[in-house]
């Protein structure tokens, strides 16, 4: 931070003093501190559910608090809505990004608030202020782009946009790097630093320990609805911070040794291919093994997930389960054949967000539940959901407790149960701790690990090389569509898998088979 920074820094933007919060008798957030100064990226890290989320609605007039004060350049202020809140010069780009993709850039960022001449939409003043947006955060871009023919990355930049087109002193960013991939994660990084240094205070909430050196002037710890501490980014340790969000000790995670007895073959895919999505894909799984499967965003891995699932259609290709050739043509037919499979958006395809946590537990399931005439055994349904929620250390008020007030960590578990309790053979997790904190990543690790130690057979489709090679006994790369080699886990480097990942035609270090 430059010399101008630090003498900016000398008072808070925003503050937050004593913020309290509760929901249906739970307590989100109590006697909570937080300031922003001008001019700092302040990362906000914790837990799942340690309240992140909740102080940053009541910072943008999402939700109202119980009890505390918000103060803005030292005034009290109160936000009953997120339009008094940009007025103010406050905007959040959430996780989920909030873009029409049948409208232009220009379009989606001035929704509601177009240039007019008379009556008329003033298209070339609205594509003029949209480029003086994007020449501001240095992104070359035309206004009239659809948003929905852009990347991920470039929504965002859109979504950063139209916060600076409301004059933000304040953006929040949740996650803002989740779907990203190493390119650019560098791009928003370039862009964060440029407001940084047009003195916008900037609020960051992160669960990736490798981005905060890199990002953070100052960091924030919360962990269960309660502020922990506040600390400077470059007298702290990573150590430091994770202890101080956990509260407890995690334990070394160990790399996973191949298995010394591999397992029968349980999944046989070959020559799968979709046209322009898929190319020639063959690999097997064995019981009792983590597949992992690695390569940069668009390589195709999902897509593979997603077709041996039924929920995607295509044009070659034979899948064997159990060394009988299946015809799988939807998720229904996949269940049915013993594969389960946890989507990277599970809010959209792994949970009916309206119903509570045991009815998603038991969704998948219902059949073993039905009594006479139709009707559900709502007794030993909430018994076998209770048992679940005891077994993976799901945090709820109740098994009445709607899936979309949960955390995204404890979100995630209740996918993880429902698919628990249907007892699959095959499980495809898909990118399984996206979004998720330290502690919880540590939790699903260890049930992955035990899933395997029972003789389940799991593909593990992840962004982080790191969780990767951890947890891989194998690991199949992925460019463009094709398999580009497989690495047993013991010879797997972040080096060889992202030469792999890169590369534009077949390299294959070693043979499709499981490694001994």
């Amino acid at each position: 931070m430059n010399t101008n920074q630090a003498s900016a820094c000398a008072r808070a933007l925003i503050s937050a003093r004593g913020l309290s919060k509760s929901f249906h008798g739970v307590r989100a957030l109590e006697d909570v501190q937080f300031d922003l100064r001008p001019g700092e990226v302040h990362v906000l890290m914790g837990e799942n559910g340690a309240g992140k989320s909740t102080m940053m609605k009541i910072l943008t007039g999402i939700y109202q608090r119980d009890a505390g004060e918000i103060l803005l350049d030292g005034t009290p202020v109160d936000f009953n809505s997120p339009r008094q809140a940009q007025a103010a010069g406050i905007s959040i780009v959430h996780q989920e990004l909030n873009l029409m993709n049948h409208l232009t850039a220009a379009q989606n960022i001035f929704i509601g608030r177009e240039p007019r001449r008379g009556w008329l939409l003033d298209e070339n003043k609205l594509n003029a202020q949209t480029a003086a947006l994007f020449e501001r955060i240095k992104l070359a871009l035309d206004p009239r782009t659809v948003v929905g023919t852009l990347t991920v990355a470039r929504q965002q930049m859109i979504e950063i946009a139209k916060a600076l087109s409301h004059e933000a002193r304040v953006l929040i960013m949740d996650e803002p790097t989740a779907a990203l991939n190493r390119e650019e994660v560098e791009d928003l990084f370039r862009v964060i630093r440029e407001l940084r240094e047009q003195g916008v205070g900037i609020v960051y909430i992160s669960h990736k320990m490798d981005e905060l050196a890199r990002i953070a002037d100052r960091v924030t710890v919360m962990r269960d609805g309660r502020h922990v501490a506040t600390v400077t980014m470059g007298e702290t340790s990573i150590d430091q911070l994770i202890a101080m969000m956990v509260g407890r000790e995690l334990g070394q995670m160990t790399r996973e040794p191949v298995p010394q007895t591999a397992g029968e073959v349980v999944l046989e895919v070959q020559g799968l291919a979709r046209r322009g999505v898929l190319r020639d894909v063959s690999f097997q799984l064995r019981r009792g093994e983590i597949l992992g499967f690695a390569g940069l965003m668009g390589a195709g891995r999902t897509e593979v997930a997603r077709a041996v699932f039924g929920a995607d259609p295509i044009d070659a290709g034979s899948i064997r389960v159990h060394g009988r050739e299946m015809t799988i043509r939807s998720p229904e037919q996949a269940v049915a054949a013993g594969i389960g499979y946890l989507s990277e958006d599970r809010k959209h395809f792994g949970l009916a967000t309206g119903l509570d946590v045991k009815d998603n537990i038991l969704l998948a399931s219902l059949a073993r539940f039905r009594k006479p005439l139709g009707f559900v055994d709502e007794a030993r349904g909430r018994q076998v959901a209770q048992e679940l929620v005891q077994q993976l250390a799901i945090k709820t008020p109740g098994l009445e407790q709607l899936a979309r007030f949960l955390s995204g960590g404890n979100q995630q578990k209740v996918v993880i149960a429902k698919w628990l309790l249907r007892d699959c053979d095959i499980l495809f997790f898909d990118e399984p701790t996206r979004g998720i904190d330290v502690g919880a990543k540590a939790e699903i690790y260890k049930l992955l690990k035990a899933l395997a130690a029972q003789g389940k057979a799991i593909v593990m489709i992840s962004s982080e090389l790191p969780e990767v090679l951890l947890l891989s006994h194998r690991v199949i790369v992925m460019c463009e569509g094709r398999i580009t080699g497989e690495l047993p886990g013991s010879a797997a480097t972040q080096e060889n898998i992202m030469q792999l990942a890169t590369a534009t035609t077949t390299t294959a270090t070693a043979p499709l088979t499981a490694a001994a």
